[in-house]
């Protein structure tokens, strides 16, 4: 609450020094900011009396915002990027995809391996796992497997994390 919106009778007051002014009405608190040409604002308002500050409340709310700002920017959100395989797999083609996913982790990304299987292929689920269990031992001095293997619907899915 900031000015008129301030409805208390009396109040604790703070300077925009920072130093204690004493238990005063709304008004006078009011006078004293106007004539500093700044702001009242309600810093706690469930004590007793009610604690108010004299400040510029548009700097502080640009201050806040641009506080909030930076910690956006140094906030690191990881990724999941996904690599998809196919139980009939060639070995170049799994390098290939290896490569792919040391270069996710390296970036601090998780990478999600999954294998699609059709028809007939899901009687074959074993070699599926013997693909992502090797694929693993490949990527394992970036990453370290997150989730193991593990089916989902017509998918073996696996996760991989990045080593701290």
């Amino acid at each position: 609450m900031i000015n008129e919106q301030i409805r208390d009778k009396e109040i604790r007051l703070i300077s925009d020094t920072g130093e204690q002014l004493g238990i005063m009405s709304v008004k006078e608190a009011q006078k004293l900011a106007d004539e500093k040409k700044l702001d009242l604002v309600k810093i706690a308002p469930n004590a007793k009396p009610p604690v108010c500050r004299i400040m510029d409340y548009g700097k502080y709310k640009f201050d806040q915002a641009k506080k909030e700002k930076e910690a956006r920017k140094k906030q690191k959100t990881i990724e999941t990027k996904e690599l998809r395989l196919s139980p009939s797999i060639d070995e170049h083609d799994i390098q290939v995809k290896v490569k792919k996913a040391i270069e996710f982790l390296k970036n601090g990304d998780k990478v999600k391996v999954s294998i699609r299987f059709r028809g007939r292929e899901l009687g074959r689920t074993g070699s599926g796992e013997v693909i992502l269990e090797n694929f693993a031992n490949s990527v394992s001095e970036y990453g370290v497997v997150d989730k193991p293997a593990k089916m989902e619907a017509r998918s073996l899915v696996m996760f991989l994390a990045p080593k701290a």
